[in-house]
């Protein structure tokens, strides 16, 4: 197995996908697709070309304008019942393209009062199209899932705790499945949004009502010196979610405490260097540090459709900037599927057949 590296490789291994925003993930081509189509119909005539907006000046976005492009623009174009299910079909076919077989994916609930979308509605609309793309692949392979999708549903740290009392609950609603056949179900919940919004300890009844009805938790932690103070992180942590997204900027005493309590970590490549979260590039991403503490690492795109690298590629950066050989590669898969909250069992076994 332990040949050179190359990118068939890793579109070919079976990989779980657990930090991937439903937005961020919609591609380019499928924006460009649903402006055209409002275009026409005489509607979002403000808005630029996709393959504009997504790069202002030119350059990806940085964590300064990162947050407008998902409020003033992607936001504004999956404005209804039918952009948001195309949009969401579209980012399950694209990560299954990309040899993904497990993703959990992520979405903060919105309100589109004119089209009479609630929190609730919004989710429903999410869960009709990974539902019905689970089911039609389901059928489709002799009842073998070929991506099996599940959904998280994200806390904004904008929200108030009465917003997000309001996901945990619609979240607690939609843990099961609701077509015979489909895995489809919310497995969590996740706080996200802008860093530099803080504090977040108003948050805390919601993220204890989740852990007390036994959904899983994550969170976005350290992702700007903004927000990794102490007492932040602290907080967060008092939360008990079983994984933390980006963590970059942890204090080294926390790492112990991290690695103690068996807490994975979602790590993503090129989002934080091309949104220049991190310094120094690829090779001096804290990838390299986290892999060597003993701690589940989950490489994941977070925003495959504004940083254009999908998962097999983060793979590929992955041995290319940090050595890393087939076997290595092989083991990171399984240490992303062992901090999965569901499908453990299906991966696994793909991933021996791979071997």
């Amino acid at each position: 197995m332990d040949l050179p590296v190359d990118h068939a490789f890793c579109h070919r291994l079976p990989k779980a996908e657990l930090h991937a925003h439903l937005s961020g993930s919609v591609s380019r081509e499928t924006l460009h697709t649903i402006w055209q189509s409002k275009q026409a119909k005489q509607q979002c005539l403000d808005l630029e070309d996709p393959s504009v907006a997504l790069k202002p000046a030119g350059d990806y976005p940085t964590v300064l304008s990162f947050f407008r492009i998902f409020n003033e623009y992607i936001y504004r174009l999956l404005d209804d019942a039918e952009s948001i299910v195309d949009a969401t079909m579209s980012v399950l076919e694209d990560f299954r393209k990309d040899g993904v077989k497990y993703l959990e994916l992520r979405t903060t609930p919105r309100t589109i009062p004119e089209q009479g979308i609630d929190y609730a509605e919004y989710v429903h609309l999410v869960r009709q199209a990974i539902e019905g793309w689970n089911f039609s692949r389901w059928c489709h392979e002799a009842h073998n899932y070929e991506l099996e999708a599940h959904l998280i549903l994200s806390i904004d740290r904008s929200m108030t705790l009465e917003q997000a009392m309001e996901v945990v609950e619609i979240a607690i609603a939609n843990q099961t499945p609701q077509e015979a056949g489909c895995a489809s179900r919310v497995l969590g919940v996740d706080l996200c949004g802008n860093p530099t919004i803080t504090p977040v300890s108003h948050l805390a009844p919601a993220f204890l009502r989740a852990k007390d009805v036994g959904l899983n938790i994550t969170v976005h932690f350290a992702e700007t010196p903004t927000s990794s103070t102490t007492h932040e992180l602290e907080e967060l942590l008092s939360w008990s979610p079983t994984r933390l997204g980006h963590a970059i900027h942890v204090p080294p005493p926390l790492n112990e405490v991290i690695r103690s309590r068996d807490i994975a970590l979602e790590l993503c490549l090129s989002c934080n260097v091309l949104a220049k979260l991190t310094e120094g590039g690829f090779a001096e991403h804290h990838f390299g540090m986290w892999r060597k503490t003993g701690c589940k690492v989950a490489l994941g795109t977070d925003d495959v459709g504004v940083f254009e690298s999908g998962l097999s590629n983060e793979y590929l950066l992955a041995a290319k900037h940090f050595g890393l050989s087939k076997s290595e590669l092989f083991g990171l898969a399984r240490s992303a599927v062992s901090a999965a909250w569901a499908g453990k069992e299906r991966m696994m076994r793909l991933l021996d057949e791979f071997s």
